[in-house]
């Protein structure tokens, strides 16, 4: 199963006790005060990762927590520091904190700190004074608090490809791009997005199929509208097989508008595909009557492929 949001615990490692000791040998049978600082917790960071199924690793262990810095020893000797946690999260997930702060990673590789380690106490050396020589007290180290965070993934995208189910949508991402996303002539094969990168660049999400009602919360499509938002590009895929085109038109743009007014005003390509399926007059009739349509396209015709690709530049270049 799909899983775009989560919420987790986290915790920063505590710092680590400063140690009371005093040097004694034989040839320094009064060294005095010697115990060292203890070392720093580790720090808990997210990074970003180009597997957008990443999240569901968070459904089975929710809490998690960097190690604890060491102790400090002897001879001034600071306690081993704890190891940083690394949370590898997808790109496009914004995570937010119980304070209500967000923070957004929007590329491969990125990383930030969610909350930092403990510093580590001081040892007894460090309250050493001409009128304190043999002081026994220490620091211990700092206590770090857990805090609870909400991770909701928003698919990073220039090119979001929108239609209802069988619009041929999965077909023309992996036509377009190297994706080999699964395929098949019934409602919903679309379970979860597919990404693509096309020769040029762009990065295709193929969004699964919106039905009537999914605003409402109706079918996979409110799970999935979000993953719209952050597009430049919509590309509208209607299927030449339904009974009724334009109501398949006018059914995904009510739905965009229900859920966003910020997904309604993207710029979008209306596209006709599966066009192998028409004879040429019947393209000719479905066109005429919905004018929205701007390239009629098929996964087995390269220049309509190569036509939609310039669309893309051109679009994104003006958006």
């Amino acid at each position: 199963m799909f899983v775009d949001d989560v919420s987790i615990e986290i915790k920063a490692g505590d710092g680590g006790n400063g140690f009371v000791h005093f040097l004694a040998n034989r040839h320094q049978p009064k060294g005095g005060p010697d115990g060292g600082d203890g070392g720093d917790g580790g720090s808990v960071f997210a990074q970003a990762v180009a597997d957008i199924t990443r999240l569901k690793v968070f459904r089975s262990t929710q809490k998690y927590q960097a190690e604890n810095g060491g102790r400090g020893g002897a001879k001034q000797k600071t306690g081993k520091n704890g190891e940083d946690l690394i949370l590898r999260v997808p790109i496009g997930t914004t995570i937010t904190f119980d304070n209500g702060t967000q923070i957004d990673l929007t590329r491969v590789g990125e990383v930030k700190m969610l909350t930092k380690g403990g510093k580590g106490g001081w040892g007894n050396y460090h309250f050493r004074s001409p009128s304190n020589t043999t002081p026994m007290n220490f620091k211990p180290g700092e206590i770090r608090p857990w805090r609870h965070l909400h991770l909701e993934l928003k698919l990073i995208a220039q090119i979001g490809l929108i239609g209802l189910p069988n619009a041929g949508k999965t077909s023309l991402l992996n036509a377009l791009t190297q994706a080999h996303a699964r395929v098949a002539s019934y409602p919903f094969t679309t379970l979860e997005p597919n990404l693509g990168v096309t020769n040029a660049g762009f990065i295709i999400a193929d969004i699964p199929g919106l039905i009537e009602g999914a605003s409402m919360g109706k079918g996979l499509g409110a799970k999935f509208l979000r993953h719209v938002e952050r597009t430049g590009l919509l590309v509208h895929c209607l299927n030449p097989e339904s009974p009724d085109i334009m109501a398949d038109y006018k059914t995904i743009r009510h739905e965009l508008e229900s859920f966003s007014s910020l997904l309604a005003s993207k710029p979008e390509i209306v596209i006709l595909t599966k066009s192998d399926l028409l004879t040429t007059n019947q393209i000719s009739d479905i066109t005429s009557k919905i004018p929205q349509i701007k390239l009629v396209t098929s996964i087995i015709d390269d220049s309509s492929l190569r036509a939609l690709n310039s669309l893309f530049q051109e679009a994104l270049k003006l958006s």
